[in-house]
């Protein structure tokens, strides 16, 4: 709640500063489907100079991913991704169960998916993963200090759970085998940390 707070609080700001700027105002809005992970919403929206438009809109609750290192290698699974019909290399993570603490679902969300467990979490970044038609932000944590405990991934996600080098990280991305944002920011986050120790 307060970190919705905080940006309506930014957003009022930069109006201030920048009264040029034009908010959307909504003039309507019909919820088209509200499933289990998504809901979408059609709104229309008042422009400048008495114009409309329709903006689709899809809702999330929120992700967390972990970028744990275990050895000194990057934990990632690999899974089928039905959307872009590949198989994907990519860092843990998992969507956020209600007001659920991002920090508390990243934990979760590496157990689950990995059989390990973080001793203590550092946010790196957050950030909306596709600010043009959805509101889902997510937060990046990193762990590297991690403990045996219990892989129990979701029963409709089949997994392969592998540690890899930086160079292999390179050599996915080149490949397409990684090719999601929260994935490609952690491994240059991870290269940032190898060169300068902190992250």
């Amino acid at each position: 709640m307060s970190d919705k707070l905080s940006q309506k609080q930014e957003m009022q700001k930069q109006e201030q500063e920048r009264p040029e700027l034009w908010r959307e105002e909504t003039v309507s809005s019909e919820q088209i489907f509200d499933g289990r992970i998504i809901s979408l919403q059609v709104d229309t929206v008042a422009l400048p100079g008495g114009r409309t438009a329709t903006r689709e809109i899809v809702r999330h609750p929120g992700a967390s991913a972990v970028m744990a290192l275990l050895d000194g290698k990057l934990l990632v699974v690999e899974q089928y991704r039905k959307p872009m019909d590949i198989f994907q290399v990519e860092i843990p993570a998992g969507k956020l169960d209600g007001d659920e603490d991002p920090a508390l679902a990243a934990a979760r969300e590496l157990e689950e998916e990995t059989g390990y467990r973080p001793k203590g979490l550092k946010l790196i970044s957050s950030f909306y993963t596709s600010p043009g038609f959805a509101d889902e932000k997510l937060y990046l944590y990193f762990a590297d200090e991690l403990e045996r405990g219990e892989q129990n991934p979701d029963e409709d996600e089949d997994l392969f759970v592998e540690a890899i080098t930086l160079e292999q990280a390179e050599r996915y991305i080149s490949e397409g085998r990684i090719s999601d944002a929260k994935t490609i920011l952690a491994v240059y986050a991870w290269k940032l940390y190898l060169q300068t120790g902190t992250i």
